[in-house]
């Protein structure tokens, strides 16, 4: 059994190649820098195409907007294109949770309305929408994927940032505000993905991609010390004194503003519960903590 996966050298690409080939099933990476990719032939016995490949999001918000639709719309429907007109089975598209929704109140499942905020969770959108317009030949299936934040060993992200954060002693200063997040280790990513091209009872549609469990800041903090030896150093101060000095970091230059505040404190949960009642699991094979261990053991290796 064959796979096509596009952006194959990247993190999620990488982790992916590695968990099918342990099952046997080989994957073969297109660029799509290259336009030769057009000219590869599809009809060679391949099950699904996985496309990975896109433009990430710029947290800087720096990008311009029309670097994603290029790249996270027009790409994506060339490749959709040419999977129709092949006879590859199945199609996967790495979406995102942002395509849905910057923030969420409540708990994100495959039915929140989506209100995209940003040029890359508009492009994304842009491009779920095309996919789905599309009736599939008999025997294909479309599998649209929303994952959460994906982590793992060998990845760059804001786990690393908090992670820098407790390892130099430092204290938490935010511990009084109360959140919950949802996270993906690329190790469970890879299971379902594995899990949906073997069974060809699963139902095309759009499916979000989340760990069982979502975890706290603080949780996160506890977890970081006790794996790497540190005493967990949490500050709980008021939430409105933290407040009061992000307005300030409004109008001056400080490590904290409204905007950062946010972002470091608001709740985003995802639901996984409908790829799980599809492929009729209870839970996926990593617990939360047991695969955010894992990444931040990575990194304390590194450092």
């Amino acid at each position: 059994m064959k796979v096509i996966i596009s952006g194959a050298t990247g993190f999620v690409g990488k982790n992916l190649s590695n968990f099918l080939q342990k099952s046997s099933i080989q994957s073969i990476g297109i660029s799509l820098r290259n336009r030769d990719w057009c000219a590869s032939d599809w009809n060679n016995n391949f099950v699904a195409i996985i496309h990975l490949a896109g433009k990430a999001h710029d947290t800087s918000n720096a990008a311009n907007p029309d670097e994603y639709n290029k790249i996270n719309f027009d790409l994506t429907k060339d490749v959709f294109d040419k999977f129709l007109r092949s006879t590859v089975r199945d199609f996967f598209y790495f979406s995102s949770v942002k395509a849905v929704a910057d923030s969420v109140e409540g708990v994100l499942d495959e039915n929140y309305r989506a209100q995209p905020q940003t040029p890359y969770g508009t492009s994304k959108m842009k491009a779920e929408n095309y996919l789905l317009k599309h009736p599939l030949p008999e025997g294909k299936r479309l599998f649209i994927i929303r994952p959460c934040m994906i982590h793992g060993p060998g990845n760059k992200g804001n786990l690393n940032l908090l992670f820098n954060v407790v390892k130099k002693g430092l204290p938490w200063p935010l511990a009084s505000f109360d959140n919950q997040r949802s996270f993906l280790s690329v190790d469970n990513l890879s299971y379902l993905v594995l899990e949906m091209i073997k069974k060809e009872t699963i139902n095309s549609g759009v499916y979000n991609f989340a760990d069982d469990i979502s975890l706290s800041t603080n949780d996160l903090v506890a977890l970081i010390a006790d794996s790497i030896g540190k005493k967990r150093k949490l500050w709980f101060i008021s939430p409105s004194i933290i407040r009061f000095f992000a307005k300030i970091g409004d109008v001056i230059p400080l490590p904290l503003n409204s905007e950062r505040l946010k972002k470091l404190t608001e709740s985003y949960i995802v639901s996984n519960t409908k790829i799980k009642k599809e492929l009729k699991v209870d839970s996926l094979p990593i617990s939360s903590a047991e695969g955010l261990r894992k990444t931040i053991l990575s990194f304390n290796h590194k450092a």
